[in-house]
């Protein structure tokens, strides 16, 4: 069973609102070169992609990115270079989940339906390839044997394939990251500034463009209006209030 924090991690994860840039089926569209590039050297893709993802800051790696027991335990202050060498070549599986995982829990990103699918698919195929293996190995039948291996054969190219382009995807985010994308087309407008202390004069937001007439017209009001309205009288009239025969 899975310690209490990483399923209370897992369980954050899914309420991530963030995507990825690109999902598992688009990444070799994404970028092709690196695709290619992390199937057939995907240990020093991985090494690349973890360097890059702690900011090229190696005082601040961990074995596993922390997600393993082992973690913090494998003397990585002292040589960080080694033990991430280490981890990619020993436990190459365990360190491009934990460069997903960083880059989660980093920008908040959750894993697609069909990304979960794809990646569970890659796992139970090759557990049931590993058991066909034993199986085979224990009845000693050479057409079974010949099964397993076919088996285990399709397994390891769905395994490399599908790691291939999740570390491709993990590209792709750090390159939005980076900003190599150029600015976002739906970018925030900047504030709107009324008024500065170098303007010459304030904007004119709130008052009468230039040119309308500050005074009003010759003629206005027009002829026949009261230019001094009367003085209406006091209301109520002080001597005829209260009518006579009231009680007072």
């Amino acid at each position: 069973m899975a310690p209490k924090f990483d399923t209370e991690k897992m369980q954050e994860r899914q309420n991530f609102r963030n995507v990825w840039h690109t999902d598992l089926t688009h990444s070799i569209q994404g970028d092709t070169p690196y695709c290619c590039f992390a199937l057939w050297c995907a240990p020093c893709a991985s090494y690349l992609l973890r360097k890059r993802a702690l900011y090229n800051d190696m005082s601040r790696y961990i074995c596993c990115a922390g997600y393993m027991p082992c973690s913090g335990r494998c003397g990585e202050a002292k040589c960080p270079q080694l033990c991430l060498a280490t981890e990619v070549f020993c436990c190459f599986g365990t360190s491009v989940a934990s460069t997903r995982f960083l880059l989660q829990d980093e920008f908040q990103i959750q894993t697609t339906q069909c990304d979960n699918c794809i990646i569970g698919f890659m796992v139970c195929l090759s557990q049931v390839a590993c058991i066909f293996s034993i199986v085979a190995c224990i009845v000693g039948i050479d057409e079974l044997s010949e099964a397993s291996q076919l088996l285990s054969c399709f397994a390891d190219m769905v395994y490399c394939t599908v790691c291939a382009c999740m570390q491709t995807q993990h590209k792709v985010e750090m390159d939005k990251r980076d900003g190599k994308f150029g600015p976002q087309p739906m970018a925030v407008p900047p504030p709107q500034v009324m008024s500065r202390i170098d303007q010459a004069t304030p904007p004119a937001i709130g008052y009468p463009p230039q040119g309308y007439p500050q005074h009003p017209p010759p003629g206005y009001p027009p002829s026949g209006y009261p230019q001094n309205p009367p003085a209406y009288p006091q209301y109520p009239p002080g001597p005829a209030y209260p009518p006579h025969g009231y009680p007072k």
